[in-house]
């Protein structure tokens, strides 16, 4: 057994430091427990952030430098860390996770998305370029996978991908920190002095509907004086001229990309949130983040019609389900919660009912301890 807690370090070279998955909810649960938690990301500088120690990488100027000198300088500092376990966070880093594991140390794969068949999507990349990274992305995640001494998945769908493992797959859903995103009473009148806006936070991409909420919103009768809040950085960065030249941009207000605090004070102001993502293959079984942290805010929300989707916000009935890339139906889900807003503060209530007995992050905290305590105690 190990005399004192365990050292952890995360990695990552693709998330920011301030990653609410990597370091609000999992790295913050380590140190809440009692662990030793250092994390590598890209960062100005070095520092201790509630008790979590963030080591700087350096931001990369392109995809090369960060696929090769920042690999490099990661590892790196990872060895000098000498940590027991390592918990590693994008694809890019399997084999420096091989590479630690060679060196004797406990390492954990986590897999956010679905990535090979997200690559897929990645229309502005040229075809068979992608289909080449994706199924070279395959063939790392399988080959080497079985050599970590556990993989976690932030969904269902993307753990049948590690079935191969037997048993040494964890679950970890990506459901929101209770309280965080809830800025008001719901019994209070505050709602009903609300503008009449629908919020979307996330990665702005044609196959997350962006194009489809700004026409959209532009389809909303003008006495309504309605306004699509946007908040996340346009991938890639040529689709924000694309969307400026559409004609209801004017009905939009960009908000860039917001922090946490940021990201909450932004859904205070909205009557609804919207989660339109297209039927793309790693879309229909996904649990997107953005839906849960929506009803953790009370909002009622307007999400694509996919069976998982339907089954979450018709079961808890917190919201509307749509046709993603129809958006006359969108407009009409919109109009419906604008008109209807004794209905909707109802489905927001219900949504953030269902965060607080099901969807948030306490019951994921208690799996991921669970997870890091097997692993550890392997062999000890």
């Amino acid at each position: 057994m190990y005399s004192e807690k365990p050292k952890i370090c995360h990695l990552t070279t693709v998330h920011p430091p301030f990653d609410t998955r990597i370091f609000h909810k999992e790295a913050k649960s380590l140190a809440k427990a009692g662990y030793s938690v250092t994390l590598i990301a890209r960062h100005e500088k070095e520092e201790l952030v509630d008790g979590i120690r963030i080591i700087p990488l350096k931001t990369p100027r392109n995809r090369i430098v960060r696929m090769t000198k920042t690999l490099l300088e990661c590892y790196r500092k990872a060895i000098k860390v000498d940590a027991d376990l390592y918990h590693f966070h994008d694809p890019e880093l399997i084999i420096i996770g091989w590479l630690l594991k060679r060196r004797g140390k406990k390492v954990i794969y986590d897999v956010h998305e679905d990535v090979p068949r997200q690559i897929r999507t990645k229309e502005w990349i040229w075809k068979p370029v992608r289909v080449m990274i994706a199924k070279v992305t395959g063939f790392l995640e399988k080959t080497f996978s079985h050599r970590f001494d556990g993989v976690i998945c932030a969904t269902p769908s993307i753990a049948e991908n590690f079935e191969h493992l037997r048993g040494r797959v964890d679950v970890v859903h990506n459901y929101p920190l209770l309280g965080e995103l809830f800025r008001s009473d719901g019994n209070s009148d505050e709602r009903k002095n609300r503008s009449n806006s629908v919020v979307y936070v996330g990665g702005i991409t044609v196959n997350r509907g962006t194009k489809e909420m700004i026409q959209a919103i532009e389809m909303i009768p003008s006495s309504y004086n309605a306004k699509l809040l946007l908040g996340g950085k346009f991938v890639p960065s040529s689709l924000e001229d694309a969307a400026k030249k559409m004609p209801g941009w004017n009905q939009v207000e960009y908000l860039g990309w917001l922090n946490r605090t940021q990201v909450g004070d932004t859904l205070a102001k909205a009557r609804v949130g919207m989660v339109l993502f297209h039927p793309a293959p790693n879309h229909i079984n996904a649990q997107p983040n953005k839906m849960f942290e929506y009803m953790s805010a009370g909002l009622p929300v307007i999400a694509s019609h996919f069976p998982l989707w339907k089954e979450i916000i018709e079961g808890n009935q917190c919201g509307l389900t749509v046709d993603p890339q129809n958006p006359k139906e969108i407009a009409s889900a919109i109009q419906f919660i604008f008109d209807n807003q004794k209905e909707a503060g109802e489905m927001g209530d219900r949504g953030r009912k269902a965060v607080e007995t099901k969807y948030n992050w306490l019951g994921e905290e208690k799996k991921l301890l669970e997870a890091y305590r097997l692993i550890l105690n392997d062999g000890k």
